[in-house]
């Protein structure tokens, strides 16, 4: 009888280990099916980090979109310069850094000014502690050009005010951060009516100038910073690069012979599948959940 009860205690036993097991398993199969994004490439097909990978190092220039506040965009930005820059040598440039910041930056990267003067000395984003300055943070500890890519916005008000005409009126000094007068600009690209159509044609003409401007001043610098045998990584809104348009339309026009790729960010409900307005969109598309917090 006492055997009996023993062994009754230990099948007990047993089966409490397996129905932990099994809980366990259980919450681990649960959490592993609600991950916070999924890549996916052009054509909606998922695709591994690792791929991604291996075919941004072959090229010439990345254009890495973004949502400004999405925090697993700025984490994967992170990500991916921290690992391309083992496989190859970089440079860095991001929308963010205004090229009258130039000085300041490289300054800052250089060693030659604290976190506090670059803070001082720059325009910078409210959200550049969390989500940029681990970047240029990568750029100082490896010794990488970071270029600061933007038009001051400044110029690009004047443009949305008075059209490519009032870019006349700069100095000397201010044209030098900018990209060349008179600027190429085809009012006919998808992303440059929308942007009218978005806006209820309130912005007129000049609105999509002003973008224009943008896209035009950072193709300008990417390029004036790029090495032959880097590759350059731009961080960008993700407007800016959607479709292949914006930067990507400006830099076809001027080399046309650089390997360029884009990455894009996207929010959906249920990121198990991209929807069809997303495809076609970069190279790569980060699909975030929408319920992801934001960084601001």
């Amino acid at each position: 009888m006492k055997r009996y009860s023993i062994q009754c205690k230990r099948y007990w036993q047993l089966l409490m280990v397996g129905l932990l097991c099994l809980l366990f398993a259980s919450n681990d199969l649960i959490a592993q099916s609600k991950p916070a994004y999924v890549l996916y490439n052009s054509k909606g097909k998922k695709v591994s980090y690792s791929r991604m990978l291996q075919t941004l190092s072959e090229k010439d220039i990345l254009l890495f979109g973004e949502y400004h506040n999405n925090a697993i965009a700025h984490w994967l930005q992170f990500e991916v310069t921290n690992d391309l820059q083992k496989l190859k040598e970089l440079v860095l440039g991001a929308e963010i850094f205004e090229q009258d910041n130039q000085e300041a930056l490289t300054q800052f990267v250089q060693g030659k000014i604290s976190a506090k003067q670059l803070d001082s000395s720059a325009r910078l984003w409210k959200n550049y502690p969390t989500d940029y300055a681990p970047l240029v943070q990568i750029a100082k500890a490896n010794q990488l050009a970071f270029a600061a890519t933007n038009i001051p916005r400044k110029f690009a008000s004047l443009v949305a005010r008075g059209g490519f005409e009032a870019l006349d009126t700069l100095s000397s000094l201010q044209k030098t951060w900018i990209a060349p007068l008179p600027v190429a600009y085809d009012s006919t690209l998808p992303g440059y009516k929308n942007m009218v159509a978005m806006m209820g044609g309130h912005g007129g003409s000049n609105l999509p100038k002003a973008q224009a401007i943008k896209d035009a001043t950072m193709a300008h610098f990417i390029l004036q910073f790029y090495r032959p045998g880097s590759l350059f990584i731009h961080y960008n809104g993700s407007y800016h690069s959607d479709f292949f348009e914006g930067i990507g339309w400006y830099l076809q026009q001027q080399r046309p012979d650089l390997k360029r790729a884009t990455i894009t960010t996207v929010s959906q409900k249920d990121i198990h599948k991209l929807e069809k307005e997303h495809l076609g969109r970069a190279d790569f598309i980060i699909c975030v959940d929408e319920d992801m917090t934001n960084t601001y």
